[in-house]
């Protein structure tokens, strides 16, 4: 059977992928937007993919991921955990092979504890 043609997987589809697997690791408060994410917001577009950026070639790619973590978890874990969790996911799903996967750290978010009052009785 000879060739078939090619296949070339869009930017979007390996950041959906990326982001996803990011967001599902334990520690990760969600993705950090920046500037972009925050006008997306505004017009009230729905970006999931916002924090991530990727790099894609024929057969590699690279990815950089944008991160918030949850205050308590140690963050180098976090890190670890969202490289080899997108590392997978992309590897898997994409059959691209993938040269680097930078997070980048951008903020800690702490839960608000709300005291509920007591009455005096």
């Amino acid at each position: 059977m000879g060739n078939l043609g090619n296949i070339k997987i869009a930017d979007d589809v390996v950041r959906t992928i990326a982001a996803k697997a990011a967001e599902d690791v334990d520690g990760v408060y969600k993705l950090a937007g920046g500037v972009a994410g925050e006008v997306s917001k505004m017009l009230g577009k729905k970006r999931t993919t916002t924090g991530v950026k990727v790099e894609v070639g024929e057969k590699e790619c690279s990815i950089d991921a944008y991160i918030i973590v949850k205050y308590g978890y140690h963050i180098s874990d976090v890190a670890k955990n969202v490289q080899e969790a997108v590392l997978k996911a992309v590897s898997e799903l994409t059959a691209l092979t993938v040269v680097e996967v930078n997070v980048f750290i951008q903020d800690i978010k702490i839960e608000e504890i709300v005291e509920i009052p007591e009455e005096n009785a």
